[in-house]
């Protein structure tokens, strides 16, 4: 699993008025927070995880490979600034996680045979069931 550390300088942060909690509060104050951080010109990332990254996260990207995430579920602008870095961080992760490869095996012969006999005896039943010609 791959860990990326992004450094808060990287991160943009701008703030707007808020749809979520706070009453009349949110017509008052910039409580949410909208992040934007530029893949492409991170100092942080090799690149060939930014090229991974731009093809499974293509739907994310702006045209300047921007990624945008808001945040307005807390009433603090504090907390919905950490809101929006945790799902950067879930997204980031989710996007560089790699399946483990598939080994394709066989079934073993008593299997195919217990298989075929449960099938048979079903058979069996059922016909059994049949009015007689």
């Amino acid at each position: 699993m791959i860990d990326i550390q992004i450094p808060f300088a990287e991160l943009d942060f701008t703030y707007a008025r808020s749809r979520g909690p706070g009453g009349q509060n949110v017509n008052r104050t910039n409580s949410a927070a909208i992040l934007r951080w530029n893949l492409m010109s991170s100092q942080v990332i090799s690149e060939q995880l930014k090229l991974r990254l731009q093809a499974k996260l293509a739907a994310q990207l702006t045209e300047d490979g921007d990624i945008l995430i808001r945040s307005d579920v807390h009433r603090d602008q504090d907390q919905n600034r950490s809101e929006c870095i945790a799902r950067l961080h879930a997204l980031l992760r989710k996007a560089l996680f790699v399946p483990k490869k598939r080994v394709a095996t066989k079934p073993s012969r008593s299997s195919v045979r217990k298989r075929l006999d449960t099938k048979r005896k079903h058979s069996e039943t059922k016909s059994l069931r049949q009015k007689v010609k």
